[in-house]
């Protein structure tokens, strides 16, 4: 595991770079949410972040989340994000967990997050799979609609969230970014739903995410070094 020094110096190397592609694309900084991917990272790794300034982190896993909040509770402001697939069973438990569950991707999913909770409303992003990719959750694009529209009154979707599939250089998953922020921008139009948020972007191509217009950038790598390390 990276010292807490080695940490805080990654984060801000992280935000530095966050600033200069905001930048770059006329937007302000301030607009872009970082969620620091911390699956199978040590619950001191995240304080180490929390100390430097980080407030969100995104677990892959409901279980782990729940061990490492229980080692975190005299964190008070921080906030956790469920980044990982969700099965339904697990619907309750992630439901009074999260501030935002970014991986929505079945109206049985939908029914059991409102079933767990009705008020407030689940906060969450629909996860949609571009690369139509067999090893990855998410709903086509073209189901995307259905299940926003499932989902009214039940759940509170506020954006989409997408995973490109891998590629040799960061530019390569451009392409996607821009067909998210596209499919976003005609379903808020044609649903009336106000979908703020995008989750795009990890630690190799988070600066092509915000060119593209995400909310939201998740990042593990860049800052707490290679997992178990």
């Amino acid at each position: 595991m990276l010292s807490d020094k080695e940490i805080a110096t990654r984060l801000q190397t992280v935000r530095e770079r966050i600033d200069d592609a905001a930048r770059r694309s006329g937007r302000d900084a301030s607009s872009i949410r970082l969620v620091l991917a911390s699956k199978m990272q040590p619950a001191s790794a995240i304080r180490a972040a929390w100390r430097a300034g980080a407030r969100d982190f995104g677990e892959n896993y409901v279980q782990e989340a729940v061990s490492k909040r229980a080692e975190l509770l005299d964190l008070a402001d921080i906030r956790w994000h469920l980044i990982g697939h969700l099965q339904s069973n697990k619907a309750r438990l992630a439901a009074s967990m999260f501030a935002l569950i970014h991986s929505v991707d079945s109206a049985r999913l939908v029914n059991a997050l409102a079933h767990a909770q009705s008020s407030p409303r689940v906060r969450a992003l629909i996860e949609v799979n571009l690369g139509a990719e067999s090893s990855k959750s998410g709903v086509p694009p073209d189901e995307v609609a259905h299940l926003l529209e499932a989902s009214r009154d039940k759940i509170e979707v506020v954006g989409l969230m997408t995973i490109p599939p891998p590629a040799a250089r960061p530019e390569l998953a451009r392409p996607y970014f821009a067909q998210l922020r596209e499919i976003r921008d005609r379903l808020a139009i044609e649903t009336g739903i106000t979908l703020s948020e995008l989750s795009m972007g990890m630690s190799d191509d988070f600066e092509i995410a915000i060119e593209e217009g995400t909310t939201i950038v998740r990042v593990g790598r860049a800052v707490f070094g290679e997992r178990g390390l």
